[in-house]
């Protein structure tokens, strides 16, 4: 049996669910230990290993990553890769272009046009542009940046544990990156919209609510409101897919006080929710910016924003924008093959397909196993809530990252979210299968039998 035992002392640390403790160095074995004394001395404190015990990857293919002695793990956390370890279609659309040309955006390159025209044909005909940075986190600062030029505010509102990047900018309103990480005096926090704990009859005039309370506040303290930004399903919050509508009375709260909305697609665009390419199209609301990275380039860094022309105009002619590696030609080539993966392979009905699968086998668990309190999610991003009563709701957070660690030690890669750090997160790449769900569910079914 598994022993679950409580930690306090990452209270202290930096803040990181299924964080390596490095003060536990003395339990690994003589090359993990190696290494990771190793790691610390080059690299220094502030970056964080996976897992009690980290793993050592050396080569990746479809959904499946192996380690350094060939042992083979299914990957169901990496959503960077989303259609896939070493695609040959988007691997090789990048070694082309890297043999013939690497360059920025001040020249004339037809790549980049090509890939905005197929980019915004998957948008609605309100949203006219595209900016191209590397990360998630420029496009989220360059999305904000343009959200207070346009609207003249400084206010921003977020969902309690949020994360939206790590620049300075972004970390300002990126709760979940925890308590030492400072929220900028311009950000109001709302509550999770948490449709397993909030207990109202319209989740939607809840939120607008919570909305309303914090941008009188703003408004109070003279900075308004310049955007509400979320992610679409609430990921780090602890992953909720709401019905359509939660979102709407909360948008116009913010509209009629001259805010905008900022649609954070991170995580949740390009189809991972099965239903839709964007997340925010499950809600039936269009929004004013839309931020996207992560799986945009399947592993090479591209990120960027979608905007209405009218958002754009000013500060386009007013400051300008560029970036040296944003939107360069190599970064095109891959953002554009991953696409046509996507559409090609018809990977949102996939997604569709294969997370009702996952998610109707999750909640055949939960039937048998009162420690889980809840299953939620779309597509493939789903959430498994652990708790230590259904009655109570109190969360679990020991069990669940015991559990994470059990599917490390099973060969099955997954991690932890929430606020609690009790929500299972499993978010495998696209091109997941029915044969990978059944092995999944059946690892899950065995590590919930070996934690106590």
């Amino acid at each position: 049996m598994v022993m679950v035992s409580n930690k306090a002392a990452q209270a202290k640390r930096g803040k990181m669910v299924n964080g390596f403790d490095p003060e536990k160095t003395d339990q690994l074995s003589a090359r993990t230990r190696e290494f990771v004394e190793r790691r610390a001395r080059l690299l220094g404190p502030a970056y964080r290993l996976f897992y009690s015990d980290p793993i050592e990857f050396s080569r990746g293919d479809g959904v499946f990553l192996y380690d350094a002695d060939g042992n083979e793990y299914l990957d169901a956390y990496n959503n960077v890769v989303s259609v896939g370890h070493r695609n040959p279609h988007v691997n090789k659309a990048i070694r082309v272009q890297m043999d013939s040309l690497c360059t920025h955006t001040r020249y004339m390159q037809e790549g980049v046009l090509d890939f905005a025209e197929q980019l915004l044909a998957t948008f609605e005909d309100e949203i006219g542009h595209v900016m191209f940075t590397c990360t998630g986190s420029e496009a989220n600062d360059l999305a904000l940046r343009m959200a207070k030029y346009y609207t003249g505010n400084e206010g921003i509102i977020v969902t309690s544990e949020a994360y939206h990047g790590n620049s300075e900018l972004t970390a300002g309103f990126s709760p979940s990156m925890g308590e030492n990480s400072r929220l900028g005096t311009w950000v109001r926090r709302v509550p999770t919209p948490d449709t397993y704990r909030v207990e109202t009859d319209n989740l939607g005039e809840w939120l607008a609510a919570h909305v309303s309370e914090q941008i009188r506040d703003l408004q109070r303290r003279g900075q308004g409101i310049a955007a509400f930004i979320a992610d679409s399903l609430f990921a780090s919050d602890g992953i909720f897919a709401h019905d359509p509508g939660i979102l709407e009375p909360a948008l116009k709260v913010v509209r009629d006080a001259g805010g905008i909305f900022v649609a954070d697609e991170v995580q949740c665009g390009f189809a991972r929710t099965g239903t839709h390419m964007w997340g925010y199209q499950r809600h039936n609301v269009l929004p004013d910016i839309v931020s996207l990275g992560k799986p945009m380039g399947n592993g090479y860094p591209v990120a960027g924003i979608a905007v209405r022309p009218e958002v754009l105009a000013d500060f386009g002619h007013d400051i300008r924008y560029f970036n040296t590696f944003g939107g360069n030609t190599v970064a095109m080539a891959a953002a554009k093959a991953t696409l046509e993966v996507i559409q090609g392979d018809n990977l949102l009905e996939n997604c569709d397909r294969v997370g009702k699968l996952l998610l109707n086998g999750l909640r055949d668990l939960a039937k048998k196993d009162e420690r889980i309190g809840d299953v939620r999610g779309a597509g493939l991003y789903l959430g498994v809530e652990l708790v230590k009563d259904r009655a109570t709701r109190e969360p679990d957070s020991a069990r669940a990252l015991a559990l994470v660690n059990e599917m490390r030690n099973r060969r099955v890669l997954i991690s932890a979210t929430a606020h609690n750090a009790n929500v299972l997160k499993i978010r495998p790449p696209l091109i997941f299968g029915r044969e990978h769900v059944d092995r999944f569910l059946t690892e899950l079914e065995g590590a919930l039998k070996a934690v106590n």
